[in-house]
């Protein structure tokens, strides 16, 4: 088997780990998450999931400035905190919601999780400070908002409502008042845009049994005086009829050259989610850019941006075997009706998220393999940037494992991508190896500095990140490898890699483990159930019972699994025959459990019933009930928790081989 390793560079650090490695507090439980940055009126405003605020998410403003180049620490310099302390900024529709804040001039608008209603406040202009306080826009009720927009000629607020299990098109009066009804889809819509000039209105619709990220149609229509939507036209994308399946990401209004405004998203039609436009009038779009490369991601969550436009130029975020790059398109008028030229922009991060521009700066959410996650402000003409991370690098250069990009023969000897961390020690035949299998299962392996991986090498472990068959990041037709296969192909490929490395001499066989969450919860189990690969797993929150998934899922995902697996119940043999539930006496080595009580898409339920079949086998397990978490842990004392009690478990199950130490 030939392999193929390349290592990334690594850079400056901070404070030294101790003797036994990396702490568990160091890598989880302090460090905030950032999420949806956006400039306005040359303020830059962000949130921060606070995991030692009980995970609770807050909306943060600074005036932005050049400042100097290059990387600097704290993002508070002049920035205010905007929602109260004990408010928590989330969004419930469709359960992972996103989208929470819409920004525009003085007005800002935010939905707050204690009510799950949009409230609105008043801004100064210039430092983004409140100027009064929030008001709640409508009266509480069994519903949910998100992905919202301020119309500020019509002085409303435009998003999704979700009520009655579907979703609605609405409009809000700033002034208050009850959501008013735009649009109302078949089933699921979101991603509204507004042009420019306030007369045109594009938004993004699915029915299930798609997903957003497998079929999807992008909409527009004209406003009238009283602002409500013409008639709308289809204008990308596939309706649940369409002879293809594509999907359709990121709508967004440009003006190119002072021009009438056009719309550019991302369409899959080529296999690759790549650029293209439409201006209103046309018959049709055009290819505004191709490449083998993705300029989408799946729409999980509402807010997500790999485009922006800053009131000249065009700048995308594109993914490219696994890593992200930033670039300029050219769209100067002689170059109408032809594809676009391609500019990368040189900058040191290649993990990157969340795109938004104004005036000639960009902003986003970036990292690398040696700079935590932070804020990169770059200025677009110069190159010049500056990043701020969230929090200051506990690690020196020289303790940093940097990822070597691996490539290995998969299911059915198909080419397969992994990230492989050595142990910072030095890679050996003698290394214990955890494998990690990534949730979704449409996420990808990124290339950002992962402290909770560099826990595990700091302790003498290798790890590889697989991006297994139906990841992100590798077109259309990577992705769709897991159609019908969920509990083979994943399985098979995480089985791959860890081989691959036992035959490269960089892993002990023997000491083997594979870990997940959600869907990778599920990998993780079924890894553990169909192959002979593994010693010890652990599994957050993950699916042991598919046929219990498909009858309970929420709204959202109610129909995923019938391209993943098949249709329910016709299919429920291969259920049967592929859910972990149903194989545990096929299982013999130790699992760790950790689950939140309050999930509703994996509920707890799933978590016991698998751990009492092993126990029930004789097999070593360990479970782990957390009361006020769900799918997903937030709270500080949690994410310890788990990092702190998987270590001490594959510790007390993996036995050094003869004439070693432990790791």
């Amino acid at each position: 088997m030939k392999l193929h390793f390349r290592a990334r560079s690594q850079g400056d650090g901070l404070s030294r780990t101790t003797d036994r490695g990396l702490p568990a507090a160091s890598v989880v439980g302090r460090i905030p998450s950032l999420k949806e940055p956006l400039l306005d009126g040359g303020r830059l405003f962000w949130l921060e999931q606070r995991p030692h605020e009980q995970g609770r998410s807050t909306l943060m403003v600074r005036p932005t400035s050049s400042g100097p180049t290059g990387s600097k620490s704290g993002l508070g310099d002049g920035a205010i905190e905007l929602s109260p302390n004990s408010w928590n900024l989330r969004s419930r529709v469709h359960e992972y919601g996103g989208g929470v804040f819409a920004v525009k001039g003085q007005d800002l608008v935010v939905i707050h999780d204690g009510d799950r209603c949009p409230h609105h406040l008043r801004l100064d202009p210039v430092s983004g400070a409140p100027q009064g306080d929030f008001r709640r826009l409508v009266a509480p009720a069994d519903r949910a908002f998100a992905d919202g927009l301020i119309d500020p000629g019509r002085r409303r607020w435009l998003g999704v409502m979700e009520a009655g299990g579907i979703d609605q098109l609405v409009a809000i009066p700033l002034a208050g008042g009850e959501p008013q009804l735009l649009h109302q889809p078949a089933d699921f819509c979101g991603y509204p845009a507004l042009s420019p000039d306030g007369r045109h209105l594009a938004w993004v619709t699915w029915q299930q049994p798609a997903m957003p990220w497998q079929r999807s149609q992008l909409w527009l229509a004209e406003l009238d005086g009283d602002g409500q939507l013409g008639e709308a036209q289809a204008i990308a994308g596939a309706g649940p009829d369409g002879p293809e399946a594509i999907s359709v990401f990121q709508p967004l209004w440009i003006t190119p050259a002072g021009g009438p405004p056009e719309l550019v998203f991302s369409s899959d039609v080529s296999g690759w989610w790549n650029l293209q436009r439409f201006r209103p009038g046309s018959p049709q779009g055009e290819v505004l850019l191709t490449m083998e490369a993705e300029f989408g991601m799946p729409q999980w969550v509402y807010g997500m941006r790999t485009t922006a436009w800053d009131g000249s130029q065009l700048i995308a975020a594109t993914c490219h075997q696994g890593e992200w790059q930033l670039g300029r398109l050219d769209l100067a008028p002689e170059r109408v009706g032809t594809p676009a030229a391609w500019q990368p922009i040189e900058q040191p991060f290649n993990d990157l998220a969340a795109l938004s521009a104004e005036g000639g700066r960009l902003v986003c959410v970036a990292s690398n393999p040696s700079s935590p996650s932070g804020l990169l402000e770059l200025e677009i003409s110069s190159g010049q940037w500056q990043h701020r991370p969230v929090a200051p690098n506990p690690l020196p250069a020289e303790a940093i494992s940097p990822p070597e990009a691996l490539w290995f023969a998969g299911f059915d000897d198909q080419p397969t991508h992994a990230w492989y961390y050595p142990p910072t020690s030095g890679a050996s035949a003698n290394a214990p190896l955890l494998v990690k299998s990534h949730s979704g299962p449409t996420a990808m392996a990124r290339t950002g500095l992962n402290l909770a991986i560099q826990f595990w090498t700091s302790r003498g472990w290798g790890v590889v990140d697989v991006n297994y068959g139906g990841s992100t990041g590798f077109g259309r037709a990577y992705r769709q490898r897991l159609d019908g296969q969920w509990g083979v192909v994943d399985v098979a490929d995480c089985a791959a890699a860890a081989r691959a490395l036992v035959a490269a001499a960089k892993a002990d066989p023997q000491r083997i483990a594979i870990e997940g969450g959600s869907a990778g919860g599920f990998t993780t189990l079924a890894a553990l159930c169909f192959s002979d690969v593994f010693r010890a797993g652990a599994c957050r929150y993950g699916v042991a019972d598919l046929g219990a998934l498909a009858a309970d899922s929420h709204r959202f995902e109610a129909h995923y699994l019938d391209s993943l697996v098949g249709p329910w119940p016709a299919a429920k043999d291969t259920y049967l025959a592929r859910s972990p539930l149903q194989h545990a006496d096929e299982m013999s080595c130790p699992v760790i459990f950790f689950q939140g009580l309050d999930d509703r898409v994996v509920p707890a339920e799933q978590t016991e019933q698998m751990a009492a079949a092993l126990k029930a086998k004789g097999i070593a397990v360990e479970v782990h009930l957390f009361a006020g978490e769900g799918h997903g842990f937030k709270q500080s004392s949690t994410q310890i928790k788990v990092l702190e009690a998987t270590e001490a478990f594959f510790a007390k199950h993996f036995a050094p081989p003869a004439g070693a130490n432990a790791p």
